[in-house]
C-alpha cells in the first residue's frame, strides 16, 4: 500500500502542477494583455510581444508551485489509511 500511496500522490502533484502551470500562464498572460489593449494596431502588437514571456514564465511558476502543493494534499488526503 505505500508504494502505491507513493505513485498516487506523485501522480496527482505532478498532473496538478502541469495543469495549474498552463492555467496560471493562460491567466496571468490575459490579465497582462490588457494593459496593450488601449494602443494603436502596430503598438499593440509590439507591446504583446513584449508582455508574453514575462507573463507566461509569471503565471506558469506560480501555478506550477500552486499546483504542485495541492496536489500532493490532495493526493495525501485520498490516500490516507482511516483508522477506527
Amino acid at each position: 500500500m505505500t508504494k502505491n500511496r507513493i505513485l498516487i500522490c506523485t501522480f496527482l502533484a505532478l498532473s496538478s502542477g502541469f495543469f495549474g502551470g498552463y492555467i496560471g500562464g493562460q491567466i496571468t498572460l490575459t490579465l497582462h494583455a490588457q494593459k496593450c489593449q488601449n494602443q494603436p494596431w502596430g503598438l499593440k502588437e509590439m507591446c504583446n510581444a513584449w508582455v508574453t514571456p514575462g507573463a507566461m514564465w509569471q503565471g506558469s511558476t506560480t501555478g506550477i508551485w500552486t499546483g504542485t502543493v495541492l496536489g500532493a494534499f490532495v493526493g495525501g488526503l485520498v490516500t490516507r489509511q482511516t483508522r477506527y
